[in-house]
């Protein structure tokens, strides 16, 4: 397999969205979620519509990839 070189802004992106679903997903049912909630839609829309996506030849295993790349950074960080 080729070797896929996203953006940092896009890695950067995904990560957040990682971030905060984890944020989200910690919260006791009684919390208010919204600023959370809104967080994270403002984050999917961003990443769905990143100027990367539009390259031909992008497929649904760069977004897999873009995902791995992500989890592996918010890790590493969060050890």
């Amino acid at each position: 397999m080729t070797s896929i070189h996203f953006p940092d802004d896009l890695i950067s992106l995904q990560t957040a969205w990682l971030r905060t679903y984890a944020d989200l997903a910690r919260q006791p049912a009684q919390a208010s979620t919204a600023a959370l909630r809104r967080r994270l839609i403002t984050l999917s829309c961003r990443l769905a519509a990143h100027p990367f996506w539009s390259v031909p030849g992008c497929s649904s295993a760069a977004r897999v990839e873009l995902l791995r790349r992500a989890r592996a950074r918010t890790w590493a960080t969060a050890a």
